[in-house]
């Protein structure tokens, strides 16, 4: 039996997001720190930044399990969501979560474990 993962990182492709809702800045800030709750993570910093009327949000939450960020596009109703944590904290939870609030029409998911807890490093 192997090892378990020492984090899970988790790529979200949100299509069909209606625009407004992708450049609200306030709202995806409200949402991520919600998904980070509701996953059990703990948040330890946000920024996040709108680029204007029309155009989209880039954000990111650091996590004391390591982080939740956002890029949107709202002229193509897009975002791209990368979400990153360890220990006991639930990524796919949190995954599920944004896509709900931001009402995706379609969501692609990628999972991908990150290290192997035990492992030891090799010299390369």
């Amino acid at each position: 039996m192997s090892a378990p993962p020492i984090g899970l990182h988790v790529l979200l492709d949100l299509y069909g997001v209606e625009p407004a809702r992708l450049e609200d800045c306030a709202l995806i800030e409200v949402v991520l720190g919600e998904a980070a709750r509701v996953a059990g993570a703990r948040v330890l910093g946000a920024r996040f930044h709108p680029f204007g009327p029309g155009q989209g949000v880039t954000g990111v939450l650091l996590l004391a399990e390591s982080h939740i960020s956002i890029h949107t596009w709202p002229e193509h109703g897009y975002a791209a969501v990368d979400v990153f944590m360890c220990g006991d904290a639930e990524a796919m939870t949190a995954a599920t979560l944004i896509g709900e609030r931001l009402r995706a029409g379609r969501i692609e998911v990628r999972e991908c474990q990150r290290g192997t807890a035990g492992a030891e490093s090799s010299d390369v």
